[in-house]
């Protein structure tokens, strides 16, 4: 079967910083957090936490009244997060406008949680409220499809329209499934990515009783999760969404397109080991399979965006992983994690992350992992841990890794743009 190569001519995201995707680039190779502390107006008690909130996300002004009060949060972010990948692809909303035949032409989204807060607002107003019945709208809000069927209706596109649902892995294993689509020719262009909402009160109730939540108040928040540190206490949630889009080589350069960068290879396996801890084992059959799958050597990576939560369990075992598969280059090979800023979004996590692995290779700069500086945990060395933004040149390839619960691996290969 021929392969296709496989542009990524679209990257949108809902900032937490609230501006663009240029500025949330910079912001994140210049080690800023966007965790704050949360205080949540939920009953019968609020939520404290430290968070990453899209606060200047009005879901009516970016979509329309109309639009919005059809979706759950989740599908706003996600909708949003497509549209503006579609508009930073050149590509008209409608087919009509520029005569597309997008029959082929598909969306495959990421989403954990999905519209899970739809379905707790309703067991509230039944149990809390005394109510009788909830909002007609339960059904086609709360489902975890929602946000790829919004996206495919809104765009037209008449192919593929499904969900991803694998934990941490649910974007980046959906962004790979839908490179495959482009690369083996079924689809021209595929609208990809993830959104989630994070701060469902069983879902911060159930996230805290596994001890896995870092420690924070309103004036330690921002510096809260501290990937590969010695003092890390844990993850830090968030909410957003994240799209790309992907488009075959060809198509591409003949319309003129810019080309931010091209995914080059995708890998995912199950640890089949234990249900919440990972194991090494298969994180290296994950990338060594991500690196055939690309047709490229170990020394080829310059950069890899790690899946680094700030678990005292997880980091170290992702560490050690990189050094098993990498050997001498592992000392030489930058790496860092991102969540440590843009808090960790469950299943857009692989979404958020992607753009930021397409970024560093288009804008040869590296981002750090935020707070690391002075703190690197002993069982966590081996690998060129990146505390501050790099400048860089000639950096070519990149991975990102999702590692998620139910040991469920995916690993994502991305090549610098042409020049």
């Amino acid at each position: 079967m021929a392969r296709h190569r496989v542009a990524i001519t679209g990257l949108g995201l809902v900032s937490p910083y609230g501006g663009d995707l240029e500025d949330f680039f910079q912001r994140v190779w210049a080690g800023e957090s966007a965790v704050r502390w949360m205080v949540t107006d939920d009953e019968p008690r609020p939520l404290r936490l430290p968070y990453v909130r899209c606060a200047g996300f009005e879901p009516d002004r970016e979509l329309g009244k109309p639009l919005a009060s059809m979706m759950e949060r989740f599908s706003q972010l996600g909708m949003a997060a497509a549209f503006k990948a579609w508009r930073h692809a050149g590509l008209a909303v409608k087919a009509a406008d520029d005569g597309s035949d997008r029959a082929n032409w598909g969306c495959l989204w990421g989403t954990a949680l999905g519209g899970l807060a739809a379905h707790e607002r309703g067991a509230r107003e039944l149990w809390l409220k005394g109510r009788e019945r909830v909002s007609p709208l339960s059904v086609v809000m709360g489902m975890n499809n929602a946000a790829n069927a919004h996206i495919s209706i809104q765009l037209g596109l008449g192919g593929v329209s499904s969900s991803h649902t694998a934990a941490c892995a649910s974007a980046s294993m959906a962004i790979g499934e839908a490179f495959r689509r482009v690369r083996s020719g079924e689809a021209q262009v595929m609208l990809t990515g993830g959104s989630d909402v994070c701060h469902s009160v069983s879902v911060v109730k159930a996230w805290e009783a596994m001890r896995v939540m870092a420690r924070g108040d309103e004036h330690t928040s921002p510096s809260a999760c501290r990937p590969f540190a010695s003092d890390r206490t844990g993850l830090v949630l968030g909410e957003g969404g994240a799209a790309l889009v992907l488009e075959n080589w060809d198509r591409a350069v003949a319309r003129g397109a810019r080309i931010h960068g091209e995914l080059i290879g995708f890998a995912t396996n199950c640890d089949h080991a234990h249900i919440a801890r990972p194991d090494q084992a298969g994180q290296v059959r994950a990338l060594r399979a991500v690196l055939d799958d690309a047709g490229i050597g170990a020394h080829d990576v310059h950069y890899v965006n790690a899946h680094g939560t700030a678990t005292p369990e997880g980091d170290p075992i992702e560490v050690q992983s990189l050094c098993e598969v990498f050997g001498a280059h592992a000392a030489r090979l930058p790496v860092s994690s991102t969540k440590s800023m843009h808090g960790h979004l469950l299943g857009a996590a692989g979404a958020i992350e992607a753009i930021v692995t397409a970024m560093a290779l288009r804008e040869q700069a590296v981002p750090p992992t935020a707070h690391l500086a002075g703190r690197l945990d002993p069982a966590c060395e081996g690998v060129d841990h990146v505390p501050q933004g790099r400048r860089v040149s000639g950096i070519r390839v990149a991975l990102s890794n999702s590692f998620a619960f139910g040991g469920s691996n995916a690993v994502l290969a991305f090549a610098a743009p042409p020049h």
